[in-house]
């Protein structure tokens, strides 16, 4: 039986909580891709799944990822969420994290096939003490990735 959209969303956050990276790669199709706003995208379940636990956790522990107001139509998916974590950089280790924004996920027989998200990523460089330089490439990469969306073309006349 196909989970319905609700029902992955809870698997996903309990996956990713847990670091439970075959469980939440599982998740995905064989090609499926993980778009993080950070860390990049992932392409395969195997790389998922390495990315959830050599990343995330590396990088963070105790997470708490809440998703709300899904909306699906079957083959795409839309949720807010809140999400935070104690992080593990040397020089703030221990720091509750907090972000807030939305998930988007492409659907395929009822694997995710492409998540990506939308995040408010001003106030996370904040909280993680970025060094002004740091910020900048960050952002930079951001913009990068932003223009490089087709539907761009029409507003860079």
């Amino acid at each position: 039986m196909q989970q319905s959209f609700k029902e992955i969303l809870d698997a996903f956050t309990a996956a990713v909580e847990a670091g439970d990276g075959a469980r939440f790669s599982a998740l995905f199709t064989e090609d499926g891709i993980y778009d993080d706003v950070f860390y990049g995208e992932y392409h395969g379940r195997e790389a998922i799944a390495q990315m959830l636990e050599g990343r995330f956790h590396r990088d963070g522990e105790n997470f708490l990822w809440r998703m709300f107001d899904p909306v699906d139509n079957g083959t795409t998916g839309y949720a807010r969420w809140l999400f935070s974590y104690d992080c593990k950089l040397p020089h703030i280790k221990g720091k509750r994290i907090f972000m807030d924004g939305v998930g988007l996920f492409q659907l395929r027989d009822g694997l995710i096939a492409r998540y990506e998200d939308a995040a408010r990523t001003a106030e996370l460089i904040n909280q993680l003490n970025m060094p002004s330089e740091k910020q900048k490439k960050v952002v930079g990469k951001m913009l990068i990735k932003q223009l490089a969306h087709p539907g761009w073309a029409e507003h860079q006349k």
